[in-house]
């Protein structure tokens, strides 16, 4: 999840590869990341042009493999940020399918009878389209209810397909949700110029009052020059190719894949600890969906 501070980012930090009904109700109060003239406050259409190339609708009785792998590599050396979690791979306690909807789900348990355990207290779920599924630009769609427990770190983001260190390849946060600043949804992108290392990342954060109760879209209108993040067809965070340093500034020019994941605490979401009497906790997607142009189809 933009597992750095955002998740993906603290994990690349330490050198290694790896993101309200927001229309009238909410347009008020946006705290802004570092930088200025990132916020927006309009309609997000999807370009009448573009076609529908990839989604999943998890109608069926698993989790397609085809479309969806497990990531696990950093279980025994431990995971970015100093996450607590333990990421499972084809165990439905987990990561299932559930009434047409994904459920990656984390428990307290001990992790002491897997063979790549690092000792972790908690299990939980991280599944990537890396290796099967990639994109350059487009309008994507993530239709999730989060959890809302102290010490949960859901995210919705996007990393580069060709491996690269961390920040130079760049990141892409769509939703960060911490459970001890719960109904606040955080969007962010990271490069080499621009990341929370430097304190320079580009980012927005905007309350949801039903992030926990309600399904809601999650939405990124990516094309070259820009990226735009919004919620239910309303966009609130916007980031021009406007700045000196080529690659260093805007990276996103290659194909990213997505990431889905529920980490337990880290850096951020653990500053408060882990409710752990909160537990089970899950994130469920109802739908993912990538559509493009003809022409960003091409890439």
């Amino acid at each position: 999840m933009n597992v750095a501070t955002a998740s993906g980012e603290v994990a690349m930090k330490f050198g290694l590869l790896a993101a309200v009904v927001l229309g009238s109700a909410v347009q008020a109060q946006v705290t802004l990341g570092p930088g200025t003239g990132y916020r927006i406050d309009e309609p997000m259409p999807r370009p009448a042009e573009a076609k529908l190339v990839w989604a999943d609708e998890f109608e069926g009785p698993a989790l397609d493999t085809g479309k969806w792998a497990y990531e696990t590599a950093f279980n025994k050396p431990g995971w970015f940020n100093d996450e607590k979690q333990y990421y499972a791979a084809e165990r439905s306690k987990n990561v299932r399918i559930e009434g047409g909807k994904l459920v990656l789900e984390a428990h307290r348990e001990s992790t002491a009878n897997f063979p790549d355990s690092g000792g972790q207290a908690y299990t939980s779920g991280r599944l990537t389209t890396a290796g099967l599924h990639s994109w350059t630009y487009g309008y994507y769609e993530i239709r999730a209810k989060l959890p809302c427990a102290r010490g949960t770190w859901p995210a919705i983001w996007m990393m580069p397909a060709t491996k690269s260190q961390w920040p130079e390849g760049g990141e892409i946060d769509i939703m960060e949700h911490v459970g001890m600043d719960p109904r606040i949804i955080h969007a962010n992108l990271h490069t080499g110029l621009f990341n929370h290392a430097k304190g320079t990342q580009r980012g927005a954060s905007v309350p949801l009052p039903t992030a926990c109760d309600a399904f809601h879209d999650y939405q990124m209108d990516w094309r070259p020059g820009s990226i735009t993040i919004g919620i239910d067809g309303t966009a609130f965070f916007r980031v021009l190719d406007n700045q000196p340093g080529g690659k260093g500034a805007w990276p996103f020019e290659a194909p990213f894949h997505l990431i889905l994941n529920l980490a337990m605490g880290g850096n951020w979401a653990g500053q408060k600890g882990i409710d752990d009497e909160a537990l089970p906790q899950r994130m469920e997607v109802d739908h993912v969906r990538v559509w493009q142009t003809k022409a960003e189809a091409s890439k």
